[in-house]
């Protein structure tokens, strides 16, 4: 019996580090939108805090929010906050906002 609620015990931790993995791995990013490849729906933004600089995708998943859509992201635009998860090793954004939060905007593939 007892070895079966260890067993049990470990099956749970091992779920419940399946399922937090991947909200570890989301990330917030602000700075300046410093390259947009509007083909590949990608653009880089180079951070604020730290100066890095990160490749970003969009998809049809990704929410806009006080911003029009991907044709908005500009490069040089600074306002911007990007919310993004990494998959397969890259940057996939779920949502891009204007710093500060919520407005209009609508999603555009």
């Amino acid at each position: 019996m007892r070895k079966r609620t260890w067993i049990v015990a470990a099956l749970a931790a091992f779920a419940i580090a399946a399922v937090a993995a991947p909200a570890a791995q989301a990330r917030s990013f602000e700075g300046a939108i410093v390259a947009k490849n509007a083909k590949a729906k990608t653009f880089k933004i180079r951070e604020d805090e730290g100066g890095g600089t990160f490749k970003v995708k969009v998809n049809r998943n990704t929410v806009y929010q006080g911003i029009s859509g991907f044709k908005a992201i500009t490069v040089g635009r600074t306002d911007l906050e990007v919310v993004a998860q990494k998959s397969n090793g890259r940057w996939i954004a779920t949502k891009v906002e204007t710093r500060g939060g919520s407005g209009g905007g609508g999603k555009d593939d």
